[in-house]
């Protein structure tokens, strides 16, 4: 593996994390972000980001699960952060089948063996990356002993009239010359530079909100904006592909904020009553980016996370 740029100073992270680019196998050039194992480490969090995000927005994360005793990694998955931009506007949230991002994972856990991280190892997907962890849990021969899951995207939200036409409608305008325009209400700028604090859709806390907006400032190439009708479409017949599935055998946490108004919580909590090692926690006062809210709300998250994984690391 070849070592990537990592911006260390804007993550707030553990010190000395790394990155690296990887490749999966269809030749889409990723990178993955590593911090330091912790001595005595009890295993190893995937943890898998959602749309627009990059690895640096997780030191903070890595820090309280280092303080728990795990090691952690993340990832730019293809389309954004410093990953290969799939066209040619390089800001368009977009990808190919959703299924692509299973690729990507397989590198990340091909790289996550040849970098020797202990094992067990645990998944943690948030929102996007709750939908893409889901699918790797749901596939035979994973590697995750446990999982968990923050504002997981486990259906793309429609319309309640629509909804049973959704996969119809997804197949249509994805084959249209619409689908590589950006979907509805959204634009080529970046949510938390064209959002004000005041009721945004990601966080109650000012100082991780403003944490936020200064990483994309110093370095505005992590960043993307609004996903492509291409995206919306595949994540809708996604979403519906794995709704169809049952739960696997897996001890699992699912977050949500009790002021959650990104995701579908019906989705959330349909998965979680039919989830027989499942638990669904609901955390006061959050909004959907719960590892981004306030000390409180993190402490509960992180906690209920580590309750669950060191079940499974002794």
């Amino acid at each position: 593996m070849q070592t990537a740029p990592f911006h260390e100073a804007i993550a707030r992270g553990p010190a000395g994390g790394r990155a690296f680019w990887l490749t999966a196998e269809d030749g889409v050039r990723l990178r993955l972000g590593v911090w330091p194992v912790p001595e005595g480490a009890k295993g190893t969090v995937f943890l898998l980001p959602g749309r627009t995000e990059y690895v640096e927005k997780y030191g903070p994360a890595a820090a309280d699960f280092a303080a728990r005793g795990y090691a952690m990694l993340a990832v730019d998955w293809r389309g954004q952060g410093l990953a290969d931009r799939l066209i040619a506007d390089p800001m368009k949230g977009h990808i190919g089948a959703f299924t692509d991002y299973q690729r990507d994972l397989a590198a990340v856990i091909a790289a996550a063996g040849e970098l020797g991280l202990p094992k067990p190892w645990v998944v943690l997907g948030h929102s996007m990356g709750g939908a893409i962890g889901l699918r790797a849990v749901l596939t035979a021969g994973h590697p995750f002993a446990a999982c968990a899951f923050s504002a997981p995207m486990w259906q793309i939200g429609l319309p309640a009239l629509l909804r049973p036409f959704g996969p119809t409608i997804a197949r249509l305008i994805g084959d249209t010359g619409f689908a590589d325009g950006y979907a509805p209400g959204t634009d080529a700028r970046s949510y938390v530079l064209k959002a004000p604090f005041e009721d945004n859709k990601l966080t109650t806390d000012a100082e991780m909100w403003a944490f936020m907006v200064e990483q994309i400032g110093i370095e505005p190439a992590l960043t993307i904006a609004g996903p492509t009708w291409h995206w919306v479409c595949e994540g809708i017949l996604d979403c519906v592909a794995m709704a169809a599935l049952p739960s696997p055998d897996l001890p699992c946490l699912t977050a949500v904020g009790a002021l959650e108004r990104i995701i579908d919580i019906p989705a959330a909590e349909a998965r979680m009553a039919r989830w027989p090692k499942g638990k669904l926690l609901r955390v006061p006062g959050a909004q959907h980016e719960i590892m981004m809210e306030g000390a409180a709300s993190r402490k509960l998250f992180f906690d209920a996370c580590t309750q669950v994984f060191d079940g499974v690391t002794g």
